[in-house]
């Protein structure tokens, strides 16, 4: 079944995340902050709920990324990008934030704070084995292909 459900948290009273656009890849999610303002000083991470409980289809996950807004305009990151929500996951979604920038942020009731994309996920067998098999780049690690 592909159903995403959402429930309210007591004292919420946003509406539910929603996608913006018919093409968005990811749905709005909004600070849940009815008792007042989190302010965030440069350098800090700040935990702002969402007020919703979320629970996915089987095999997929939440992938919490940062708003590109709130990225390139005031500095605002998720430092943990993408966080991720797992599927047994039954807390209230809450969003890290981190201010990047120079100067104190200020997250509002109701302000759009991070996006939410519903990705599958592959859960293979775990072998230990001998060797794997060799490729051209190898080993190479950081920076070695080449490109800029």
């Amino acid at each position: 079944m592909n159903t995403l459900k959402f429930l309210r948290v007591a004292g919420n009273d946003l509406p539910l995340p929603a996608y913006a656009t018919p093409g968005a890849a990811g749905m709005d999610l909004r600070a849940c902050l009815p008792g007042g303002p989190v302010e965030i000083l440069p350098g800090e991470v700040a935990l702002i709920p969402t007020g919703f409980v979320v629970e996915l289809p089987s095999g997929t996950e939440m992938q919490i990324r940062p708003r590109s807004g709130l990225a390139t305009r005031h500095s605002v990151l998720i430092p943990n990008s993408p966080g991720t929500l797992d599927e047994d996951y039954r807390g209230e979604a809450k969003v890290a934030l981190l201010n990047a920038g120079r100067a104190a942020f200020t997250v509002s009731h109701g302000d759009r704070i991070a996006q939410a994309v519903i990705a599958d996920v592959r859960r293979p067998e775990i072998v230990e084995v001998d060797s794997v098999s060799g490729t051209e780049r190898g080993a190479g690690g950081f920076g070695s292909t080449g490109v800029a």
